[in-house]
């Protein structure tokens, strides 16, 4: 097993930590890394390495914290005020505390995880694909580019309107609303929220909100999918 790698973003400090090691972060004397913003307690948080991941405990009373996967689609896990070693699942982490916006980041690096040999399906048939994507196919952009917002900032709340993703992609609005409608009703078959089944939201919004919320959620669509836009002349 490798070591957890711990940075703090932009000033060049980096711990290496084996497993069963840990580093305190905080504004106050005595921790390893020192946040100097008003907003962090003194005694903040801690990180142990545990093998192939890592653990955050929170030391704060009343703010929670939330760790990022930056190489996911919107990953995130929150750690509640007085939680503690909560495991973190991802390979790459950013730690956001709240009110620091400005100061550096803390980057956690875990070891690359480990995967088991998965044996052949055996009697009973075959698996049947829950949601089979055919990346080729016209429809996929359209909803890469419902999902790049999130891709890109997983803070993001913005879902692209049917015209913004013509516009991203190249094809026409009505075209595109298509796409939408086709996704949401055989391809991923998403349903309307409960909360939204008195009708307040247009059938485009939840039907666009609901496909983003899938797709990201179990993987569909990845940073690597990107690729399948045209060039953001914007970017």
């Amino acid at each position: 097993m490798g070591s957890v790698i711990v940075q703090v973003e932009g000033t060049g400090q980096v711990w290496d930590l084996e497993a069963g090691r840990q580093v305190v972060f905080g504004r106050g004397a005595g921790v390893d890394i020192v946040l100097p913003v008003q907003a962090v307690s003194r005694a903040a948080g801690v990180i142990r390495a545990v093998r192939d991941h890592w653990t955050l405990s929170n030391l704060s009373r009343r703010a929670t914290y939330v760790v990022e996967n930056p190489e996911g689609g919107g990953e995130f896990v929150k750690v509640a005020p007085g939680r503690a070693e909560a495991p973190i699942p991802f390979e790459f982490g950013r730690i956001c505390l709240p009110g620091v916006k400005d100061g550096p980041a803390l980057l956690v690096f875990a070891p690359e995880h480990s995967y088991s040999e998965l044996p052949a399906d055996g009697g009973g048939g075959s698996t049947v694909v829950a949601y089979s994507l055919d990346t080729t196919a016209t429809y996929f952009p359209v909803l890469v580019a419902l999902c790049e917002p999130r891709l890109r900032d997983p803070a993001s709340v913005l879902i692209p309107t049917t015209a913004q993703i013509a516009d991203r992609i190249g094809l026409s609005a009505t075209a595109v609303a298509w796409h939408i409608t086709y996704l949401a009703t055989t391809k991923l078959r998403v349903k309307r929220p409960a909360e939204e089944q008195d009708g307040r939201q247009g059938k485009a919004d939840w039907q666009r909100a609901a496909l983003v919320s899938l797709a990201l959620r179990f993987d569909l669509v990845r940073l690597e999918h990107l690729e399948a836009l045209p060039p953001d002349q914007g970017r």
